[in-house]
């Protein structure tokens, strides 16, 4: 018998009439034979409540009190579905994440240590539908943590590894995983399926489909998914370990990626030897703000260099005060107003022309690279703000990604 872990999002769960149709959907499948377990976010809108509520009664608040107030959107929805899921003839509970999954960390933005799979597995022989408020667990103290936004997709994919599903499948407001954004280029295409390392980069460079963690996590427990649309009777986006027979005419790049939320920091005329750049990324990451793009170059025959690295947007004015506190020589520049342009491809890892032809189209179109960084299966390019939605228009055209018109 089957055994699938069914995820729906904040907008899926937007009220009554909306879990009604979760319901009908989760029925489907559990009258198809599956043992079915459903993982629900808050409702779309909810959190973002809870969140300003804590901040209206304290400016500066106790973590763990601050998590027992976000946690309950989920416990709403968790218990509201299983009221549903009763009246509609299914067999139904609701547990809690504090009875299921272990976490450690931070409170606020905890992480999985382990799902505690017995009582489901009992639920489930039982012929019942399990359903679990995603986003939460306890801590080693025995206090309610939260996983951080977005944190219900990696409740999903641990409570799936938890009781060895077969698959987990993520409902969305989108039907699936696109060459870009559909709002910049109306010619994206759906794909039918992609990499769990195509699928990571993407998350981790702009893509909002899925949350980075949950990928990771999938990723290491080879735990198959599916994105689909929580409106329709479509076909989604398998995110599989490697492409098959089927998929090899499929584009050696998938898809391009974008991200506003970028600031440059420009470190100029530091000093020029071992050690300068630990001393400034030492702090930041004591901070915990996270650095992604860096280029360090030095001025031949003067001693100095110049240091350029890019932060969350959000994380700028903390990364300022951060390096004028660690007492870092020479002038701090910063540009708020950058974007990040990514193309994510494992063609990448064994074609080196496709990176020339990414620099190339640009060119062709006179956008300027502010700094550039790679992995394997990943180019990325900063650049001006307001050139942001050209360069994903150009560079999904120069790599055969749009659709043909009609489609």
């Amino acid at each position: 018998m089957p055994r699938i872990v069914m995820k729906f999002g904040g907008t899926s769960m937007a009220g009554i009439e909306r879990i009604r149709s979760v319901a009908a959907r989760v029925k489907r499948e559990a009258d198809a034979g599956n043992e079915v377990l459903v993982v629900v976010s808050a409702m779309a809108g909810e959190t973002d409540r809870l969140v300003q509520f804590c901040k209206e009664a304290a400016a500066i608040h106790d973590p763990k009190e601050y998590d027992v107030v976000v946690a309950s959107g989920e416990q709403v929805t968790s218990g509201l579905l299983a009221m549903t899921l009763q009246n509609m003839g299914v067999k139904a509970r609701s547990f809690m994440g504090w009875q299921l999954v272990r976490a450690s960390g931070v409170h606020g933005n905890a992480r999985i240590e382990d799902v505690e799979g017995g009582a489901l597995d009992e639920a489930l022989k039982g012929g019942m539908v399990c359903v679990i408020p995603g986003f939460q667990g306890v801590s080693e103290d025995g206090r309610v943590a939260t996983l951080g936004r977005g944190g219900s997709d990696t409740s999903a994919v641990a409570i799936a590894a938890g009781v060895k599903a077969d698959r987990c499948d993520i409902y969305t407001d989108v039907d699936g995983v696109y060459t870009t954004d559909p709002r910049i280029v109306p010619r994206a295409r759906k794909l039918d399926r992609i990499t769990f390392e195509e699928m990571l980069e993407l998350a981790g460079v702009g893509a909002k489909v899925l949350q980075v963690r949950s990928v990771g996590l999938a990723m290491r427990e080879r735990m198959p998914l599916r994105v689909l649309t929580a409106f329709d009777d479509l076909p989604g986006t398998e995110i599989v370990p490697e492409l098959g027979a089927e998929d090899m005419e499929r584009n050696a790049i998938a898809g391009i990626a974008a991200d506003r939320n970028e600031a440059r920091i420009t470190l100029t005329r530091i000093a020029d030897r071992p050690g300068t750049v630990a001393a400034v990324m030492g702090p930041l990451a004591d901070a915990g703000i996270q650095v992604d793009m860096i280029v360090h170059a030095a001025t031949e025959g003067a001693g100095s260099s110049d240091l350029t690295f890019t932060v969350p947007r959000a994380s700028l004015a903390q990364a300022v005060s951060v390096l004028k506190s660690a007492g870092i020589e020479g002038d701090i520049l910063t540009d708020d107003a950058v974007a990040k342009v990514s193309i994510v491809g494992v063609g990448i890892r064994s074609n080196p022309e496709l990176a020339a032809r990414m620099f190339a189209t640009l060119a062709e179109r006179n956008i300027n690279l502010l700094a550039v960084s790679a992995s394997e299966i990943k180019v990325s390019a900063l650049v001006a703000e307001d050139e942001m939605e050209l360069a994903v228009r150009v560079l999904h055209t120069a790599f055969g990604l749009d659709a043909p018109r009609g489609e």
